[in-house]
């Protein structure tokens, strides 16, 4: 996955995680607010894999372009 799918995954997974805990509240479920706080991590986890593909991708093409100078 692309550093851009990776960002917009990990913004739904958090949204939907923070849903599921509010529901589990309302509804008095232990399980479903379990299941809310793992997604969310789940979708920090992979909002934190895109901003460090994307730093990466950032770096490389930095280092490209000052090589393509130098030529």
């Amino acid at each position: 996955m692309g550093s851009t799918a990776d960002k917009a995954s990990g913004i739904a997974n958090k949204a939907i995680g923070k849903t599921k805990q509010a529901v589990g509240r309302v509804v008095g479920s232990e399980k479903l607010k379990a299941e809310g706080v793992a997604q969310e991590i789940k979708g920090d986890a992979q909002r934190a894999s895109g901003k460090a593909k994307k730093a990466v991708k950032d770096v490389a093409n930095k280092a490209a372009d000052a090589a393509n100078k130098n030529l």
